[in-house]
């Protein structure tokens, strides 16, 4: 039996690259959305325990321990960060713009 490799075969190393690599709270990667460049952290589900968020894509919370991810613009602030479902990042594009209406409002 051959020993196990765990270094990428290509000799590049996974923490380099020009759109993602790992920093100190996880991996990290830049996505462009609407025109410009996005900072995505993933965050692990150990590292959220006893904090809750509301994801923007779907408007439900993410409960406490559940693994997600953090995106804000290149260039913004710590206030413009927002903890999204994977799923609903990766379908933002796919997604309808959130309209508020009563419940008796019309569909028109």
């Amino acid at each position: 039996m051959s020993p196990r490799h765990n270094r990428p075969r290509g000799g590049e190393n996974p923490e380099e690259g020009p759109r993602g690599g790992l920093d100190r709270f996880g991996l990290e990667s830049t996505e462009e959305w609407q025109g410009e460049d996005w900072k995505i952290r993933h965050v692990a589900g150990a590292s959220s325990v006893g904090k809750r968020y509301r994801c923007p894509g779907c408007d439900q919370e993410i409960p406490s321990g559940t693994p997600h991810l953090v995106a804000w613009p290149e260039y913004g602030g710590v206030d413009d960060r927002r903890h999204w479902h994977k799923a609903c990042w990766n379908a933002k594009d796919r997604r309808a713009s959130k309209v508020q209406r009563s419940r008796n409002a019309p569909r028109y």
